[in-house]
């Protein structure tokens, strides 16, 4: 890199859903959707800052802000005007230079062979709408009796939630059964049982509007008890999607001496589960 290119730097915006649901009413539903935006920094830019110890300031500009809650700026690294409302619905930052070198140094020091460095820049909370905001909605009932166990769960993917619908990957439903489960009867589709941590998980490698019913669909099981009846369990579902963000936030260069090389946008269901009303 010399001293007249533009420099390449990398941005990951990264969220995290948490949404639980009670019962078979999918619009009772609490959400909390946080996020982090990291910078990717080549190593190769510790020898370029050696050589150009008062490079460009590293300015860039977050769009659809106004989706954005309690955001926290890292302290150290990043400046923003905090007296100004947020104008077109974006926001600027500069990032403390000085600081910045200090601290690439460091890590290049720590780790060697590392071919970039990431740095945490921001951390955010993304405004909720209830079930609107989740890319996949549930319901769950249970019919409990003393000698059988029916549970069905049903999904519904939700592309409006994402600023672009993406596939929901690796989607696991994960729920325990009590009351002495020894045989498993009607289960659609195929599941595993765990007899050990008396626990049945169904994996479904991807839901998005292309599936099957719009990525509508139901898990059917029954189970023969010998201590029943079961008491309902929580449901916990795990999933990832590449390519997208709940928030819709985009990252934009608003000064010289830089250039995006890359921009990556991912999420994934953190605490997600349903609970079984009484």
């Amino acid at each position: 890199m010399g001293a007249q290119d533009t420099l390449p730097v990398a941005a990951a915006f990264t969220e995290t859903v948490n949404a639980f649901f009670k019962g078979a009413d999918p619009s009772k539903c609490v959400v909390k959707i946080i996020g982090e935006m990291v910078l990717s920094f080549p190593a190769g830019i510790t020898r370029h800052f050696a050589n150009n110890p008062s490079p460009a300031v590293l300015t860039f500009s977050i769009t659809n802000y106004s989706r954005l809650e309690h955001v926290l700026p890292n302290p150290q690294l990043l400046c923003c005007d905090t007296t100004t409302k947020a104008k077109d619905d974006a926001k600027d930052f500069w990032v403390n230079m000085p600081n910045l070198i200090t601290h690439l140094k460091k890590v290049a020091e720590q780790k060697p062979q590392a071919t970039y460095y990431n740095v945490d820049m921001l951390k955010y909370q993304v405004s909720c709408d209830g079930p609107q905001s989740v890319p996949l909605n549930l319901a769950v009932s249970w019919r409990c009796e003393p000698t059988s166990t029916d549970l069905r769960i049903d999904y519904k993917y939700n592309g409006g939630a994402m600023a672009t619908p993406m596939a929901l990957n690796n989607v696991q439903f994960l729920v325990p059964v009590d009351g002495g489960v020894t045989k498993l009867q009607a289960i659609l589709p195929p599941a595993a049982w765990n007899t050990e941590q008396k626990r049945i998980l169904w994996k479904i490698p991807d839901i998005s509007q292309k599936s099957e019913n719009g990525g509508v669909g139901s898990l059917l099981a029954r189970f023969q008890l010998t201590e029943g009846p079961s008491k309902p369990a929580p449901l916990a579902v795990q999933f990832t999607s590449e390519g997208s963000t709940l928030s819709g936030c985009d990252i934009e260069l608003a000064g010289p001496g830089y250039r995006f090389s890359l921009i990556k946008k991912r999420f994934a269901a953190g605490q997600f589960s349903n609970i079984a009303l009484r």
